[in-house]
């Protein structure tokens, strides 16, 4: 019910009216960025507390059903993919090999994002999710080491993938990814591909 986003043009699909400055270049120089929040004024909201945080809970599971949805179709093409090895080459099969390269990282990518913003710190998603659970005065206690906080967590994060050449965040969201499309690859090719075989 709150309108701040439709007032100040932020309701659209063009990137530019998303993009930060200092996140974009970020994202061009570290691989790491982020756009400009939300636009939120809880003085719409019915109730501010339990509002903000579904608000807070929209992108994320934006996030975990685009996520599905790819990883669904990344199953379903996989089995097509390994069909068209048997039945034909050339043009077709190439075709599809890039549709599962793009069903797979929009797939990890969105589980990525989703993990990350549900992290329970700010400026993340995840702490206004948290700010129905904790009292008011915890909540607003952890809010005052808001920069402390993220800058320690980016050192972490970078820390671990400069060492140890892992993100845990990437091995979530890569084995999200893989726990739908493999059931579901191997659904399509018992069901439908492998009977067109025999």
């Amino acid at each position: 019910g709150d309108p701040t986003a439709y007032h100040m043009g932020r309701l659209t699909l063009n990137p530019l009216k998303h993009l930060d400055p200092l996140g974009t270049l970020c994202m061009l120089v570290f691989g790491f960025g982020w756009a400009k929040p939300v636009p939120i004024n809880t003085r719409n909201f019915r109730n501010p507390k339990r509002d903000m945080a579904l608000s807070a809970a929209a992108g994320p599971m934006a996030n975990f059903t685009l996520g599905v949805i790819s990883a669904i179709l990344l199953g379903f093409f996989s089995a097509y993919y390994s069909y068209l090895h048997y039945t034909t080459d050339g043009f077709l099969t190439s075709f599809v090999y890039w549709v599962i390269q793009f069903c797979y990282l929009s797939a990890s990518y969105n589980f990525l994002l989703m993990v990350f913003n549900l992290i329970p710190i700010p400026p993340f998603d995840g702490s206004r999710i948290a700010l129905v659970f904790l009292s008011p005065k915890h909540y607003f206690g952890i809010m005052r080491y808001e920069r402390q906080i993220m800058a320690g967590l980016l050192i972490a994060l970078f820390a671990l993938d400069w060492l140890f050449d892992f993100s845990p965040f990437s091995w979530v969201a890569s084995q999200l990814t893989w726990q739908i499309e493999t059931p579901i690859s191997d659904f399509f090719w018992n069901k439908i591909f492998l009977p067109k075989l025999l």
